[in-house]
């Protein structure tokens, strides 16, 4: 039995790439489409944010104008949508993809009644190119997504685990939290998500469930409450 009613979903795109850090890793976006098939299966209703960074990462350019950097990796996640909702298509599952921005008559335009609706009706909708502004992350798309269509958390399948005091990758004996709030994320400055999501987040009393992708049947784990991530309180 699943835990929460209606989720956001947020995944990383270097997670679905694998270990070849870019594209896709197909067989790791199937098992990510038939985890959520059980999820909606069971009646949870589910949208998604996929992160560009199998793509772009633009702030890492400094010889790009930050607006252009930040419109190519809207469009990473677009790409990223367009590939991960047709792999949900193949296991069964009906898909749309809404966008903030026209993309002729790949997505359409998102609205909070028709994602809800679509939800409802058993679809899932993903929800690509972040804002429609420079300047925004897709976290902190997640976040506002979240809060239009009045998700009940947000659940983040991230390459790392959890939430950490430091990074595990860089030191073995980094701890791990089991529960943090936002707030302490901030001031512990943990980088795990950006301040203007967090904002949002603590604004709006909005949870979120961080775990790793790697683990196996971790997104309907995720759902039911008995990941082994870290809750973010609100």
């Amino acid at each position: 039995m699943n835990k929460y009613n209606r989720v956001l979903l947020k995944l990383s795109g270097e997670a679905l790439a694998g270990d070849k850090k870019t594209g896709f890793h197909e067989d790791t976006c199937i098992k990510v489409a038939r985890q959520v098939k059980t999820l909606v299966d069971e009646g949870t209703q589910v949208s998604i944010v996929i992160g560009g960074g199998n793509f772009w990462r633009g702030r890492s350019s400094e010889t790009i104008d930050r607006t252009k950097a930040d419109q190519i990796g809207m469009l990473a996640t677009v790409m990223n949508c367009i590939y991960v909702s047709e792999i949900f298509r193949y296991v069964g599952i009906d898909t749309k993809i809404f966008t903030p921005f026209s993309c002729g008559s790949m997505t359409q335009l998102f609205s909070k009644d028709d994602a809800i609706t679509f939800m409802k009706s058993g679809g899932v909708a993903f929800l690509a190119g972040g804002t429609g502004h420079p300047y925004f992350s897709t976290d902190t798309a997640t976040v506002l997504r979240a809060i239009e269509l009045d998700c009940d958390i947000i659940l983040m399948a991230r390459a790392v685990d959890g939430v950490y005091d430091c990074d595990p990758n860089k030191n073995p004996n980094a701890k791990k939290y089991d529960r943090i709030s936002t707030q302490e994320v901030l001031d512990k400055k943990l980088g795990v998500i950006d301040l203007t999501a967090a904002c949002l987040s603590i604004d709006n009393k909005m949870p979120m469930l961080i775990f790793g992708l790697s683990e196996d049947n971790c997104i309907v784990k995720a759902a039911q409450g008995k990941s082994s991530g870290t809750i973010v309180t609100a």
